[in-house]
């Protein structure tokens, strides 16, 4: 084939060839062109309703306003907890990039430790990508014009102004009042989380605890407009938050801190009670601790250290610490005695120095070795016969012993508004079958009987127990707030408290237990010294309660003995006589016989409480300059 026509035939097949592809590019092209048209009439005229709504959500935001959490005071007017301005370092995940390279960034301008990091990732996990996250808090002022010079190189943090809880007094009063903390991932998941944006804190412990929704308040919200920056431009709606409300406590610091100083160096406890109200005058657990080191997150160090001291002082002994209450039930055993008939008060045993059970060899000591002789009910109290009770106890069987003693809110809790009480143990025969899977032993019952054995009862217990017998049976729950204050609509609410009755058969009852009890201190009983040259009246009753089992023959020898091994010293009393005004307990751990520790410290008390004119004008001095630090405050704020 000549070479002419061969180029003709190619020229042809490529022409044939480049015309399909074009046909092909061409048809491609419409449909990609009505596919595009398709789409654009999808998204702008069958769903426009819809992406328009979400075009606004990426302009306007919804941002959370946090309330101010209320404020607490003492019974006159005393700052226990404020609100202070403090600064934050906070982070928006999802507009931060590279959590892990922005926190080495920020390390290089702002000081942050482990604790803080810990902290941040944990809420990482907890919050939504959007959520704004405090990774630093309280920052000083040279951190936060560190960070502003370099702001621009950081997207999605920023420094936020924000309340923060403070304590102005410190360790004072600590295990009453509670302190705030970082809201945890359990606490999270049972809390209303809308109502909580933008917070950071809860009630951790005490009354911040107890009365977390009347403090906290309700959160506001406002609408804003914002640019691509994320930066607000204009508030559009806005809903203020409702603060929380104030809490007006029965609480007398100046008594909590003279009760305080009156403890230092000592494991103890005491707790003060108004008989006619159930007002917690006092509630004090010392060693104690300071509440503002949880605030923000206390570190892994200083936890440790308060965590694993040997003293434990964030055990909050007033409700939570159980003991045996030794001799200090004597005088609500007499009572059962007499209210089921198996003694009168003129009953009279004879105290040989021990008790033996009838066919046993086992003897039951009394604390006097030589025995108290022919006693009777109100003797058997003043000198605190063992061998009586021993007896009565017997006589009683431990289920009515029990069940009598349920009534004075021994075994159970007592319903005061503090978060943790603990409901201490008045063991039965069905306690011990249902717990111990062993039967109930009648040398158990009167051991019981002197508040030894598996008895358990707190230091709140007691005194509300002795507040009761005072008023002859007037039951007053016990509370720590007296009032709550609403700014919103300046109204104050009483704290309503429960009234209840403990009836006994005869009246007169009640007149022999607390005979008894006043014999103690003004009879020759066993705190007779410090009922010497009182200028009013009082009851009382002391109580020794064995930590460690002394073997049958075996004499107490506190020598002997390392401290933690020593008897806890228990005091018991109410005054003046006729027309109680206050009841108070003091527990010294390891401390030894009440008559010797205790007692004196529960005089000091009340004659601090009831002589007034009599107070060193050195004491309180902390609390007046609490004082003083709240008129200043006013003013500024006032101004």
């Amino acid at each position: 084939m000549p070479s002419s026509l061969r180029f003709a035939l190619e020229t042809v097949h490529e022409n044939k060839l480049f015309n399909s592809r074009l046909v092909i590019a061409w048809v491609l092209m419409m449909i990609a062109l009505i596919t595009v048209l398709v789409r654009l009439m999808f998204l702008q005229v069958v769903n426009h309703e819809n992406y328009t709504t979400l075009s606004e959500n990426n302009r306007l935001k919804i941002m959370p306003l946090p309330p101010t959490r209320g404020l607490i005071y003492d019974r006159n007017g005393i700052l226990l907890a404020d609100n202070r301005i403090s600064y934050s370092l906070d982070v928006v995940p999802e507009q931060a990039g590279d959590i892990d390279l922005l926190l080495k960034e920020l390390t290089a301008i702002i000081a942050l430790n482990d604790t803080d990091i810990a902290n941040f990732k944990k809420q990482l996990r907890q919050k939504r990508g959007f959520d704004a996250i405090p990774l630093r808090l309280r920052l000083s002022e040279e951190d936060v014009a560190r960070f502003s010079v370099q702001s621009y190189r950081f997207s999605g943090v920023e420094i936020t102004s924000n309340w923060s809880r403070f304590y102005p007094l410190g360790v004072r009063g600590t295990h009453a009042i509670g302190y705030v903390g970082r809201i945890s991932e359990h606490e999270l998941d049972a809390i209303d989380k809308s109502n909580y944006s933008g917070s950071n804190y809860i009630g951790k412990t005490g009354v911040e605890k107890f009365y977390e929704s009347e403090l906290h308040g309700k959160v506001g919200f406002q609408h804003v407009e914002t640019n691509v920056q994320e930066r607000v431009l204009r508030v559009l709606e806005r809903t203020p938050p409702i603060s929380g409300k104030n809490l007006y406590l029965n609480l007398d610091i100046s008594l909590q801190i003279f009760i305080e100083d009156l403890l230092q160096g000592e494991r103890a406890s005491i707790v003060v009670i108004e008989p006619d109200t159930g007002g917690v005058n006092a509630l004090v657990s010392v060693p104690t601790y300071d509440p503002n080191l949880f605030v923000n997150g206390i570190d892994a160090k200083t936890y440790r250290v308060l965590r694993d001291s040997p003293d434990r002082p964030l055990f909050n002994r007033a409700i939570r610490g159980q003991y045996p209450p030794g001799s200090t039930v004597k005088p609500f055993v007499s009572l059962a005695g007499l209210e089921y008939g198996v003694r009168t008060p003129h009953s009279r045993t004879w105290c040989r120095g021990w008790y033996s059970l009838k066919g046993e060899k086992h003897r039951y000591r009394d604390w006097k070795k030589s025995g108290h002789g022919s006693v009777d009910l109100n003797r058997a109290i003043a000198q605190s016969c063992d061998v009586y009770f021993y007896s009565l106890a017997n006589d009683l069987g431990i289920d009515r012993l029990s069940a009598f003693m349920n009534r004075f809110s021994f075994g159970k809790k007592t319903g005061i508004d503090v978060s943790g009480e603990s409901a201490g143990l008045m063991p039965s025969k069905e306690w011990k079958e249902q717990f111990r899977r062993k039967p109930w032993y009648a040398g158990e019952t009167l051991i019981t009987g002197i508040g030894q054995g598996y008895s358990l009862a707190t230091p709140l217990q007691l005194t509300v127990a002795t507040a009761t017998l005072s008023k002859r049976g007037q039951f007053r729950q016990p509370r720590v707030v007296f009032a709550a204050e609403d700014t919103s609509i300046n109204q104050m609410t009483i704290m309503p408290t429960l009234h209840t009755n403990v009836t006994l058969k005869e009246e007169r009852f009640w007149d022999f237990a607390i005979h008894g009890m006043e014999s103690v201190v003004h009879g020759g009983g066993t705190a007779y010294k410090v009922g010497l040259r009182s200028p009013y009246r009082f009851a009382g009753k002391t109580g020794t309660a064995q930590v460690v089992g002394i073997k049958q023959g075996e004499r107490y020898n506190a020598k002997r003995l390392a401290k933690k091994f020593h008897d806890h010293a228990w005091f018991i009393a109410f005054a003046p006589l006729e027309t109680p005004r206050i009841a108070v307990t003091v527990i010294v751990e390891n401390g030894g016989g009440g008559s010797h520790i205790a007692a004196p410290i529960a005089k000091k008390v009340m004659d601090y409480f009831l002589l007034p004119e009599k107070r060193s004008p050195q004491k309180g001095q902390e609390a007046k300059k609490g004082v003083k630090k709240i008129k200043k405050k006013k003013k500024r704020r006032s101004g």
